[in-house]
């Protein structure tokens, strides 16, 4: 899957980190293009189940999803995805329980048998990070 192919699923890159499910390094099975354009799919789908309960509207969307990481099933091992994330808020009344829902949710894609989830705040999360269909969502456009 080419950078333009990625772009349609991910928001600008002023808005948020790219999300790269290519993966850290080459360990895992090469994937075709199809493969990968619809594990990406997968993947995207699973993480707008999990939402802010404070907020109407999917972490995806939201821009609570910094980074991606796919690392493709091999021989030994399945597919594993490491998830780099924010919350709108460190005082989030949810942030025990965020990570495990986002890890539920994404383990629930064939394929991937592995789920890390880490949280940072550094960028801190703030409105710009929203899509325009979250914006949209939210009546600020």
């Amino acid at each position: 899957m080419d950078e333009a192919d990625l772009s349609a699923l991910s928001p600008p890159r002023e808005k948020r980190d790219v999300i790269d499910l290519g993966g850290p390094s080459s360990a895992g099975k090469l994937l075709s293009e199809s493969e990968m354009s619809e594990v990406t799919g997968r993947i995207v789908d699973a993480l707008k189940t999990v939402y802010d309960p404070e907020i109407p509207v999917d972490i995806y969307e939201l821009g609570l999803i910094y980074q991606v990481d796919f690392e493709p099933p091999t021989d030994e091992t399945g597919g594993e995805v490491k998830i780099l994330m924010t919350l709108t808020a460190p005082g989030c009344p949810v942030a025990g329980e965020m990570p495990g829902w986002v890890e539920t949710a994404v383990k629930r894609v064939d394929g991937v048998d592995r789920v890390d989830v880490d949280m940072t705040f550094d960028p801190p999360w703030s409105p710009e990070r929203m899509s325009d269909e979250a914006k949209l969502e939210l009546g600020w456009m």
